[in-house]
């Protein structure tokens, strides 16, 4: 037997950390049919029955004024999945219990996962959940995500759904005149058969006198169009609904709603809120002068931490390539092939993958940060200076998120609801400092900075952020279509948790693997170019035992650049990277690789051989790294802007104004510290 169950719940509920639960961290990722959502499904087996899991993107409602809330219903009321499991937070039941109500309505077959039921104890709260159960008339299990606590018992529930599966009729009574017009409209709708078969009459009905745009789309194609309008005297159904209300329909739903919540509250839970542990940390963490310090101190601790602890791995990957390629060398007669392989394969992807460590340091900071509560104050802290400085405050989740990878920043910019402060989020995105640029900041800062490295690497991730936030002030005061103060930013904060080891491990491979993909396939490609390019004409380049890199097709494009990129004190290897970081930025660090590993090295050594090539000075080391943060960025992002914009022009716009801005910041880096006697 095998059934499909979705996952459904409010952001902030531990939906992912039971997915992982059921499907033991194996789940297959992909977007969502024409979307660039992103969709997880995963398997568990339990006595005998197979379940496909389907995570739905979080949601606090199904009124589909969002992709995410668009997608999640669609599916509930396209797919009809056998099971669907909401996963609903015991510590806030009645924020919760507003999506289970939609999803009755919806008559879904629906399992209540209570999770984080040992919080709500903690806080004094007491729940009935036979009684809550039986008011709701669904299943209901208490679960302790973090501690698989009610796991095997939510499966059997599922799997108990799925085998009594049957219509179920439940209602909530909005005021008598409601009421009326809801059956009527039901009626009529009933003798749609294709429309009837396909949604529940009575949820359409309510729908449409929410004026939800989807539905009203259905419903203008329905042959019962007609007598639908007759009801409503052939006026708007906005104009009726006010006649009838005298007030906005969606506010009236919600508030009985709430009511209904109110009622089942009164008779299912006791006690009240004690003040907690969360509570006095966030009377510092969230302290009007402290946060901002305390903001910064934790980032400065994440990247001393990334930086330091994956040293010693990093070698480990440098020694093995590095011995891979001697043996190469030494045991391959064709010089072609030999240079192939032991400088071209190993010697770039090597280059490459020596940056695995610290970003999966990286990740590893970021997903115990997130797992504990912290990211989503983060983005509450910084919301008070973003939106003084006209960036909405919901940006600061996919500038977030651009810490790791922009492509998916640029799509999470859909949770945004205004237009304008979408499209402005994607533009200064790219300014995020990603993790395929860490690598050029580690192998610069190991090269020319010395203890100061660590240092150097903090001050990149700093400046992307101030001049995210600069840009999107230029912008918002210089572009009429960004003219206006962003919408207001409403977060909910979750309770502080432990970060569970297994869990945060899982964070961090979903998020690492990305990197080690993309290096397998499209860094190595722009690698292996790299090293065609720096060894022919193989005649020229390869005279006797002496290799002349300057007859290089590599050196005669960069040589053409170098011109260009001399007021900011780069060489022409250097205007070659930047060239080449345009694929991918981890190209950069393959580049000075290909160039510099061309005979066997030792741990460091392109490091090493970089310093002692005296193409960077500490200033001009510093210089390339701003100019590597801010310039074009990848082409993957680029298609990203382009699928999101929906337009060229605004697409063009951010590589131009990127390109300008990295010569701008770069040139004022060599010129200012030039003025304090730096070289």
């Amino acid at each position: 037997m095998t059934i499909r169950v979705a996952l459904i719940g409010n952001p902030n509920v531990g939906k992912t950390l039971i997915f992982n639960n059921l499907t033991g961290g194996r789940a297959h990722v992909g977007n969502w049919p024409g979307k660039t959502v992103e969709k997880k499904e995963g398997k568990c087996l339990h006595k005998g029955v197979e379940m496909q899991i389907i995570d739905l993107p979080g949601t606090y409602s199904l009124t589909a004024n969002s992709i995410e809330e668009l997608i999640a219903r669609n599916f509930i009321v396209e797919e009809k999945p056998d099971v669907v499991i909401d996963i609903v937070d015991a510590s806030n039941l009645e924020r919760n219990l507003y999506l289970t109500l939609q999803l009755l309505e919806l008559e879904a077959n629906v399992v209540i996962a209570l999770n984080k039921y040992d919080v709500a104890k903690d806080l004094g709260y007491e729940i009935d959940v036979k009684e809550l159960s039986k008011l709701l008339g669904v299943p209901v299990v208490p679960t302790v995500a973090t501690t698989r606590e009610g796991m095997d018992e939510l499966k059997d529930a599922v799997v108990e759904a799925a085998k009594m599966k049957e219509e179920k009729e439940f209602g909530i009574s909005y005021g008598k005149k409601f009421d009326e017009l809801i059956s009527r409209l039901a009626r009529i709708l009933q003798k749609d058969m294709e429309l009837s078969s396909k949604y529940p009459v009575k949820w359409l009905a309510i729908k449409i006198l929410e004026v939800d745009e989807e539905v009203l789309k259905l419903v203008d194609k329905s042959p019962c169009k007609n007598e639908i309008i007759e009801l409503f005297g052939g006026r708007s159904l906005s104009e009726k609904i006010k006649e009838i209300l005298g007030e906005d329909a969606e506010v009236a739903f919600a508030e009985r709603r709430y009511a209904f919540i109110g009622e089942i509250l009164s008779k299912s839970l006791k006690g009240a809120r004690q003040l907690t542990l969360s509570d006095l940390l966030d009377k510092a963490l969230l302290n009007k002068y402290l946060s901002i310090p305390i903001f910064l101190a934790l980032w400065w601790a994440l990247f001393r931490f990334t930086f330091d602890v994956s040293a010693p791995f990093s070698d480990l990957i440098e020694i093995l390539f590095s011995k891979l390629g001697e043996l190469l060398k030494a045991y391959v007669d064709n010089p072609q092939l030999a240079s192939f392989l032991a400088d071209g394969v190993f010697g770039g992807l090597g280059g490459v993958l020596v940056f695995v460590p610290p970003i999966f340091f990286l990740f590893l900071g970021l997903a115990i940060l997130e797992d504990s509560g912290y990211l989503a104050r983060a983005a509450f802290v910084v919301d008070r200076i973003m939106y003084k400085l006209g960036l909405h405050g919901r940006s600061f989740i996919p500038m977030l998120i651009g810490f790791g990878c922009n492509v998916p920043a640029v799509m999470a910019t859909r949770t945004i609801d205004k237009e304008e402060d979408r499209i402005l989020t994607i533009l200064v995105n790219p300014l995020m400092s990603c993790s395929a640029r860490l690598p050029v900041y580690v192998l610069i800062g190991s090269a020319v900075l010395g203890s100061y490295a660590a240092a150097g690497v903090y001050s990149m991730y700093m400046l992307g952020i101030l001049l995210a936030v600069l840009m999107a002030l230029l912008f918002r005061r210089v572009i009429p279509y960004f003219k206006g103060k962003p919408s207001p930013f409403i977060l909910e904060l979750p309770m502080y948790a432990k970060p569970t080891l297994r869990n945060t491990i899982i964070h961090m491979w979903e998020r690492g693997v990305y990197f080690i993909r993309k290096a397998g396939t499209i860094i190595f490609f722009g690698i292996i170019v790299v090293w065609f390019l720096s060894n022919y004409p193989w005649e020229a380049t390869h005279c006797g035992n002496e290799f002349l890199l300057e007859n290089s097709y590599l050196a005669m494009l960069g040589k053409g650049l170098e011109p260009i990129f001399h007021p900011l004190g780069f060489n022409w290897m250097a205007a070659t990277a930047l060239l080449f970081g345009f694929i991918a930025k981890e190209i950069v660090v393959g580049t000075f690789t290909t160039i510099f590993g061309l005979e066997a090295g030792e741990p460091g050594q392109v490091a090493s051989t970089l310093r002692e090539s005296g193409i960077f000075t500490p200033l001009t080391g510093l210089a390339f790294m701003a100019f590597t943060l801010i310039y074009i960025p990848c082409i993957a992002t680029i298609a990203a802007i382009h699928k999101e914009t929906a337009s060229w022009k605004w697409t063009i716009f951010t590589v131009v104004y990127g390109i300008i801005l990295a010569y701008t910041v770069a040139f004022a880096i060599i010129r200012v510290g030039g003025l304090l006697g730096y070289a």
